[in-house]
C-alpha cells in the first residue's frame, strides 16, 4: 500500500519540472515500510554516518552543504544542496530533505567567459566553478571564515598566476551557513598596469610641463630682471647711455619705459641746473664788480661825510637853505648806499625812506616834471618786513629817464605797496609816461629774463630780477606791463612769509 502511494504521489516531480533551478528533490526516511522509489530514499546505515545527515538531525534549521551528485552519464560532480529536517506525522521521527540546485542553472546565471567564477559554501569543496578542475576542490583562496560577512576586493595571487579577486558572501535565509561567490580575473592585471603605467606618464609629463615651463619663463623673467637691474646701477652711477632695445611687452617693459623717462627728466634737469648755476655765477661776478666799484667809492666816506656837511653849512651862512637841504638829502642817500653795500637784506621802511630821499632830489632837479605818491596798504607795518636793498631805485631810475622822457609838468609816479593773499607781497611802481609800444614791451621782457649787454636800463632790470629769482626762488620776480601814452608798470613779487621778522 505504502509503495503504491509513493508510485502514485507525483507532486515533487511536477514542482522539479516546474522549477528549472532544482535538479533533484530527496527525502530521507527510516520508515521500514518504504522503499526507495524516486525522490524518497530510505536512509541506511551508511546515510546516517553522514555529517550532513547527523546535523540535520540535531538542528531544525536550513543548512547548506556542497555534496556530490552523479549523474545518468556517471560523471561525478559537485552540487549546491538545501538540507532540513522534516517531521514525521504521528511519530517522533525524522525524515531528511535534500534539494539540489542545478549547476545548469548556475552556470546560465553567472558564467563569464572572461573571468574565472568560483562558488563554494562554508569550507566544502567547490561546488561551481567555471574552471571545471576546481570543481570538487578545497579553494586554496585565503578566506577569513570567523567574519560574519566576509569580503574583499584587491590583487590576488592564485596557483601563481596574479589577478583582480572579487571575494563576497552570501547569506541564506534562516541559516548560519556561508556562500562564498570568488570572482577572478586574471586579463585585468596587465591592463590595469598599463592603465597605472599610462597614468602615471601622464601624471608626470603633466607635472614637469608646468616645471619646465616655469623654469622656461623664470629664467626668461630672470635675465630681463637682471639687465634691468643693471641698466639700473648704471644710471645710478651716473652713466646714463642705456640700451635702447628691450624686448617685452609686459610690466618690465613699462619699468625700463618709466626709466628711459627718469633719465631724460634728470638730463634736462642737469641741464636746467646747470644753467642756472651759470647764471648764478654770472650774477655773482656781476655783484663783485659792482661791490668793487662801490668800494672804490667808498674810499674814506668820512671824508665824504665831512666835506658835504661843510658845503652844507656854508650853503646856510650865506643864505641858501635849499641847496643846504639838498647836500643833507644827498649825504642820506649816499650812508644807506654805502650802509648796505654787501648785505642780503634791510628793512622795507628803510627802503622806502631811501626811494623817498631819491625821489625828492629828482624833484628838486626836474621840478614839476617829476611828482611821486607812496602808498602802503592800512594793514602792513614796513618796519615788521625785510627785503632786499636797493631793488626799487634803478626801476624809479629808468621811470624818470625813460618813462617821463620828453613830459614838460605833471610827471607823475606812483608806488604801491600791498599783500595778496597770505604768501605774496606786491609792489608796484608805475608812471604816466609815454609807455612803450608792443615790440618794445616784448624786447624788454626778453631782456630781464636773457642779459642783454646793449640795453643800459635791460641790465639793471636783470640784475634785479635775477636777485630776486635766486634769493627767494624762481616763482618770484619782476613783471612789466606798458602801453603807447598810457604809461607803464612794474611789477615786484616776493614771499611774504619770508620776509617777516620773527
Amino acid at each position: 500500500e505504502a509503495d503504491r502511494s509513493c508510485i502514485n504521489y507525483t507532486r515533487v516531480k511536477n514542482y522539479i519540472n516546474k522549477n528549472t533551478f532544482i535538479s533533484s528533490i530527496e527525502l530521507y526516511t527510516t520508515n521500514p515500510t518504504i522503499h526507495k522509489y524516486a525522490s524518497i530514499i530510505p536512509a541506511t546505515e551508511d546515510t546516517a554516518k553522514n555529517d550532513w545527515y547527523q546535523q540535520a538531525l540535531q538542528h531544525a534549521d536550513i543548512s547548506w552543504k556542497s555534496l556530490y551528485s552523479i549523474d545518468t552519464w556517471n560523471h561525478v560532480s559537485q552540487e549546491l544542496c538545501l538540507i532540513r529536517r522534516i517531521p514525521v506525522i504521528s511519530s517522533k521521527e525524522y525524515a531528511v530533505l535534500i534539494i539540489r540546485i542545478s549547476n545548469n542553472y548556475l552556470k546560465n546565471r553567472i558564467q563569464n567567459n572572461a573571468l574565472s567564477n568560483t562558488v563554494s559554501v562554508n569550507q566544502d569543496p567547490v561546488f561551481y566553478s567555471t574552471q571545471r578542475n576546481l570543481s570538487g576542490q578545497n579553494l586554496t583562496i585565503p578566506i577569513d571564515y570567523g567574519k560574519t560577512q566576509y569580503l574583499y576586493s584587491g590583487q590576488l595571487t592564485y596557483e601563481n598566476k596574479k589577478s583582480i579577486a572579487n571575494i563576497s558572501t552570501l547569506l541564506p535565509y534562516s541559516s548560519k551557513d556561508r556562500i562564498y561567490i570568488t570572482t577572478l580575473d586574471f586579463d585585468a592585471l596587465p591592463d590595469i598596469n598599463n592603465i597605472i603605467l599610462i597614468c602615471t606618464s601622464t601624471l608626470l609629463f603633466a607635472s614637469a610641463l608646468p616645471v619646465l615651463l616655469i623654469i622656461y619663463f623664470t629664467n626668461k623673467f630672470s635675465s630681463r630682471i637682471i639687465t634691468l637691474r643693471g641698466e639700473m646701477h648704471k644710471v645710478c652711477s651716473g652713466n646714463y647711455h642705456i640700451i635702447d632695445d628691450f624686448k617685452g611687452e609686459d610690466e618690465i617693459s613699462e619699468v625700463y619705459s618709466d626709466l628711459k623717462v627718469m633719465i631724460q627728466s634728470i638730463q634736462q634737469m642737469d641741464a636746467r641746473m646747470y644753467e642756472a648755476k651759470i647764471q648764478e655765477e654770472i650774477l655773482k661776478n656781476q655783484q663783485q664788480k659792482m661791490e668793487f666799484k662801490m668800494l672804490a667809492s667808498q674810499i674814506n666816506p668820512h671824508f665824504l661825510y665831512n666835506t658835504l656837511e661843510t658845503i652844507r653849512m656854508k650853503a646856510l651862512t650865506e643864505g641858501n637853505p635849499e641847496v643846504a637841504n639838498v647836500i643833507k638829502l644827498l649825504g642820506k642817500s649816499m650812508h644807506y648806499v654805502l650802509e648796505n653795500t654787501g648785505t642780503s637784506s634791510t628793512t622795507l621802511k628803510k627802503e622806502l625812506d631811501y626811494i623817498s630821499i631819491y625821489l625828492t632830489i629828482q624833484k628838486l632837479r626836474f621840478n614839476d616834471r617829476v611828482n611821486y605818491t607812496l602808498k602802503v596798504e592800512e594793514n602792513i607795518d614796513p618796519e615788521d618786513y625785510q627785503i632786499l636793498p636797493l631793488l626799487l631805485q634803478p626801476i624809479v631810475e629808468n621811470a624818470i629817464l625813460h618813462g617821463l622822457e620828453g613830459t614838460e609838468a605833471r610827471g607823475q609816479i606812483v608806488i604801491e605797496v600791498k599783500t595778496k593773499g597770505d604768501e605774496l607781497l606786491l609792489i608796484d611802481i608805475s608812471d604816466n609816461g609815454l609807455g612803450m609800444t608792443r615790440e618794445e614791451l616784448d624786447n624788454l621782457t626778453s631782456s630781464i629774463r636773457v642779459r642783454n649787454k646793449k640795453s643800459a636800463s635791460g641790465i639793471g632790470l636783470y640784475n634785479i630780477n635775477q636777485r630776486i629769482k635766486l634769493f627767494y626762488g624762481e616763482a618770484y620776480g619782476m613783471e612789466i606791463k606798458s602801453n603807447p601814452l598810457e604809461g607803464t608798470l612794474v611789477s615786484l613779487t616776493l614771499p611774504l612769509h619770508n620776509l617777516m621778522e620773527e
